[in-house]
């Protein structure tokens, strides 16, 4: 079945993730550039598709699926080719995938960047949630000790985290070291020329502008 793709959401370093697999795997689709806290998560429109009112979100034909790890993985297991997986194909190889997968959006997104920016100035929700400096400071230093992860899986000289294969976990990673550099936590040495080869990738710059549609604010 042919995609019949609807992808809901721009300006974030999340909703960037699901429009870089989009173009990685060469895939036409539809955009609702609605944007997060401008009131267009809460339309019934698209409260009706996703009662979280989070973006992004994706639809293809039947499919509602949220969670831009989700997305991205979806995307790959239902359009990849063996030329172009975005996905390690033999099992030992998705064991490592899945769980470097797990590791960035839980101990660098959720648990140390999403928290910096609930509760910082810069860039910020703390008119929100309430300024917490100690907890910001705290959680830069969580980010960059978990670093040290992707530190000693980089310094062997791979050019990506499963090898030479490019896969949805870098897309992931590539957009918590965007994130960081952004809030001036910074990033290891290694991952300085790794994030030059993510970044240069055609479907990368692709992404950037048409997740940049309208004004971005960040996720």
């Amino acid at each position: 079945m042919d995609p019949n793709i609807i992808l809901w959401g721009v300006g974030t370093s999340r909703t960037i993730r699901p429009h870089w697999a989009l173009h990685e795997l060469g895939l036409k689709y539809e955009m609702r550039p609605i944007q997060p806290r401008t009131g267009e998560t809460k339309t019934a429109e698209f409260t009706a598709l996703s009662p979280r009112q989070k973006i992004p979100l994706l639809q293809d034909h039947d499919l509602t699926i949220g969670e831009s790890a989700a997305i991205v993985a979806y995307l790959a297991r239902r359009y990849g080719t063996s030329e172009n997986s975005l996905v390690p194909l033999d099992p030992d190889g998705y064991a490592k995938w899945l769980e470097w997968c797990f590791f960035i959006v839980t101990e660098l997104d959720s648990t140390s960047l999403y928290v910096m920016r609930r509760h910082g100035t810069v860039k910020g929700l703390a008119h929100i949630y309430g300024h917490a400096p100690e907890v910001v400071q705290q959680a830069g230093e969580y980010f960059r000790g978990q670093l040290r992860n992707v530190d000693v899986a980089l310094r062997d000289g791979r050019t990506y985290l499963m090898g030479d294969q490019f896969t949805t976990a870098d897309i992931l990673l590539t957009t918590c070291l965007t994130w960081a550099i952004d809030y001036g936590v910074g990033i290891c040495d290694s991952a300085v020329p790794y994030l030059e080869r993510t970044t240069a990738r055609q479907a990368y710059r692709a992404s950037e502008k048409t997740n940049c549609a309208v004004s971005p604010v960040a996720s």
